[in-house]
């Protein structure tokens, strides 16, 4: 298992990722899904090294991106000593494996890298079973709310609820 930044040549296997990822949350959780992403968002993370990849045998068994600050999101709650863990997706043939925990593994290093002292995720809507997965891989919950101003978030933030996690290291 390596750990890697994604490149510009993984770009059509992220998408595929994505949407695969969107095709079941429409089975398990049809009230919210990832819209169809921006390649000129994602091709920026690439370029900026802030999109990952987890290869086992040569297979990219999952994807995700950081951000160092979410104001939009996080709101007054901005704390600028945190990075932002987004838009985890799992390759069909690796799920079940827990890689969620494998990144925080891995996000805990890299936090303390960039002189960070948090990790934060969020989640739109209620989503009983993902609360539970993200507590148990060892984030605190830490509530739900409507954000105030959407205008430049995806679209599957603009009428739904978020859930925040964190964990202080």
């Amino acid at each position: 298992m390596v750990i890697s930044n994604s490149s510009l040549e993984d770009l059509s296997e992220i998408f595929r990722l994505y949407k695969l990822a969107t095709d079941l949350q429409k089975l398990k959780f049809p009230q919210n899904q990832w819209p169809l992403f921006d390649q000129k968002l994602i091709s920026t993370e690439i370029i900026e090294d802030r999109q990952f990849k987890l290869i086992i045998d040569n297979t990219i068994a999952c994807v995700w991106a950081v951000t160092f600050t979410d104001e939009q999101i996080w709101e007054a709650r901005e704390n600028y000593l945190s990075i932002y863990i987004h838009r985890i997706a799992t390759n069909p043939e690796f799920r079940g494996n827990n890689y969620v925990q494998t990144i925080v593994d891995w996000a805990k290093n890299y936090a303390v890298k960039q002189n960070k002292r948090f990790i934060r995720m969020d989640t739109c809507g209620e989503n009983k079973k993902l609360i539970s997965h993200y507590t148990n891989c060892g984030f605190e919950y830490l509530g739900m709310k409507k954000l105030k101003n959407t205008s430049n978030l995806p679209s599957h933030y603009q009428h739904a609820e978020v859930c925040f996690f964190e964990i202080k290291l």
